[in-house]
């Protein structure tokens, strides 16, 4: 997944080319929580920390990765 934010907006596109609109919420100790839907209704969930990234979709899958 590769995409933007802004403020606490944040747009990603998956391999597969569909684009996920979500929030970013800061939480304690410098973790960031994530929520995303797609155009669907499917949704991935994850968190941030000052290492990466780990989200999580409804059916189990993850993306590690990290945020620049």
């Amino acid at each position: 997944m590769f995409g933007y934010g802004e403020g606490d907006f944040v747009r990603l596109r998956d391999e597969f080319g569909n684009v996920w609109n979500g929030v970013a919420e800061p939480q304690d100790n410098n973790l960031v929580r994530f929520r995303f839907r797609d155009q669907t209704g499917k949704s991935i969930t994850g968190i941030s920390d000052s290492f990466g990234i780990v989200l999580r979709d409804e059916k189990g899958n993850t993306w590690r990765g990290f945020v620049e």
